[in-house]
């Protein structure tokens, strides 16, 4: 059951957020949103729903035998434990048919014997729960919030329908007191619903009408891929993830926002960065602040060698890579970023500091958007032939033509998203707020009252467009369902 689905939409939120204001006391509105959860994800994965749920409790024990344990040896034993768990159990599902396929290639080449490569159902939002569980029981160990006393409470945290299957990744140092204390506010609900169709809005309008494009260019063989559709279906990519992505982010923090709860923000205009650095601070902040915090810190951060930090840059970035699947060229695309971080803290970014920011702006979006191609493509030959069309060192001959490709609605999206990949919205309300400012006291009111209204129309006009873009059956699965 996706967001962005008319079941959802239209019977499973409007039938919760009943129940919910209906229900008495906050440990019943939490038990209804526990049952909730589980089905929103028996939905899709009944299957697997058992096994998540022992894993759950397993947490659940392990986060409360850390809590007891006073002895620092024995309380890193209880975290190795539970991070051997946790992590075994997604390289089981996520990972085992990369590692057998990697082991089978030497063997081929020694002409031995090959191994069987298991194909293993994956669990959607697999790499999301595990994180969850790890912050779970390391934010126990660190003494940042004690133990669940109720396994509901470990289990809401896990399996929160808004978050469950895509992010953001929450802390359970954060989420935990809002599960024991918070308060409905109509202003803040308000807010949440403004989120949750912006986001629909960005998934709808723009995200699915370049991902067909996208989907078909990049599905070209390298004798049909020409420079100038190569260019159009990456620029067609980056639009699509970024606000594929970051619609889901900001319909899950409006979700949270209607029931009460404040989750991270997710992004925050990554391509307006001035430097990889800096895009990670605004892409994906909630994975990006997990590794800074659990891996990156605990290696050592800043603190070690320049080399010793260098080292702990590349294996972070190693495994952000792995975390987004299993094949190796989301490995390459981790190493790809991490080069980009390592080089920016030689002499090179001293001197990139001092560039004008528009040329800074271009090498960020430029080595972002060549990042995306390792991201997008399913295997290396792939890529190679992307990058060879980019740069015109292939010669199709059978290129398709461009005008196959460009579309109104598609140019449409281009140019909507980027005018608001930037925070244009946020600029308009600042300017609305500063004239209000200098309109004389008795004349504020009228003046703020019409924007709200104004802003509610538009609220509504965007939900409806969405909407009718839903029942016309555009593309819609999100991308990072399958991470």
């Amino acid at each position: 059951m996706v967001f962005s689905s008319p079941l959802f939409l239209f019977l499973f939120l409007p039938i919760v957020l009943a129940v919910y204001f209906l229900l008495p006391g906050l440990r019943a509105r939490n038990g209804w949103l526990l049952a909730v959860s589980l089905l929103f994800y028996a939905w899709g994965e009944v299957g697997f729903i058992l096994l998540l749920l022992i894993s759950t409790l397993i947490n659940f024990e392990l986060g409360k035998w850390v809590e007891r344990t006073e002895d620092v040896v024995r309380r890193k034993q209880a975290v190795a434990v539970a991070v051997i768990v946790n992590v075994g159990f997604l390289a089981f599902f996520k990972y085992a048919g990369l590692v057998v396929a990697s082991l089978n290639a030497p063997l081929k080449l020694l002409g031995l014997t090959t191994l069987p490569v298991p194909h293993i159902a994956l669990p959607i939002g697999i790499s999301f729960f595990t994180f969850h569980a790890l912050s779970y029981v390391i934010d126990i160990y660190r003494r940042k919030r004690g133990a669940a006393r109720d396994p509901r409470d470990t289990a809401l945290y896990i399996f929160f329908f808004p978050q469950l299957v895509a992010g953001p990744i929450l802390r359970w140092n954060a989420i935990a007191p809002q599960l024991e204390n918070r308060v409905f506010r109509s202003e803040v609900f308000a807010e949440g619903v403004r989120r949750f169709v912006g986001g629909l809005a960005k998934k709808m309008i723009i995200a699915n009408a370049v991902a067909l494009p996208a989907d078909q260019i990049f599905a070209l063989s390298a004798d049909e891929l020409s420079i100038g559709t190569a260019w159009f279906g990456i620029l067609c990519y980056t639009i699509q993830i970024y606000f594929d992505f970051s619609g889901y982010s900001d319909m899950a923090v409006g979700l949270g926002k209607m029931f009460g709860f404040e989750f991270i923000e997710n992004f925050n205009f990554p391509y307006t960065a001035q430097s990889i650095r800096d895009f990670w601070r605004r892409w994906h902040i909630s994975l990006s602040t997990w590794f800074r915090d659990y891996v990156y810190i605990p290696l050592g951060g800043n603190r070690v060698t320049e080399n010793r930090n260098r080292l702990n840059l590349v294996a972070v970035f190693f495994l952000c890579g792995l975390w987004h699947g299993a094949s190796w060229t989301f490995v390459a695309w981790g190493f790809y970023h991490g080069f980009f971080l390592v080089l920016e803290r030689t002499r090179l970014g001293a001197v990139l500091d001092k560039w004008p920011r528009p040329l800074r702006h271009g090498y960020a979006v430029f080595a972002v958007m060549m990042g995306w191609v390792l991201f997008r493509a399913n295997t290396f030959p792939e890529a190679t032939n992307y990058f060879s069309a980019l740069f015109g060192l292939a010669h199709p001959l059978h290129a398709q033509p461009l005008q196959r490709y460009i579309g109104n609605e598609a140019i449409f999206a281009l140019a909507v998203g980027a005018l608001f990949a930037m925070p244009l919205w946020q600029a308009i309300k600042s300017a609305g707020g500063k004239i209000g400012g200098k309109i004389p006291e008795r004349s504020r009111a009228i003046y703020f009252g019409t924007g709200q209204i104004l802003e509610i129309a538009l609220v509504m006009v965007l939900l409806v467009i969405s909407a009718a873009w839903l029942a016309g059956g555009t593309y819609n699965p999100f991308i990072y369902f399958r991470f």
